[in-house]
């Protein structure tokens, strides 16, 4: 019985851990600050950097719709401010917001 339960337990863990994945989506494009959002797309970190720093909230700006989308956790961008990243993220279209799983560099 115990044994029952706990395969149970494991396979319900694991359709979870699914189903969060199934919900992310891997986007290519630019951490931002909330003041210039598209505009600083590409242009580099240094002034990205002074608009967080002075108080502004970084974005993600979308490489492909030049959208921009608040970032639910700044906190995991805090070392990409000005960077093209991949990021692999749930949406919020609603809200216009995403929260970041991952994120590295885009080659």
């Amino acid at each position: 019985m115990k044994r029952t339960v706990a395969t149970l337990v494991i396979a319900f863990s694991f359709a979870g851990v699914a189903a969060r994945a199934a919900d992310s989506t891997t986007i290519n494009g630019w951490i931002s600050d909330s003041m210039c959002g598209v505009k600083h797309a590409g242009s580099g970190a240094a002034c990205v950097k002074k608009c967080v720093t002075g108080g502004m909230a970084p974005v993600f700006v979308d490489e492909s719709k030049k959208e921009v989308w608040k970032i639910d956790n700044p906190d995991a961008v805090k070392d990409y401010l000005g960077s093209k990243v991949t990021i692999s993220a749930k949406a919020d279209a609603d809200s216009k917001s995403v929260h970041i799983d991952t994120i590295a560099e885009a080659k």
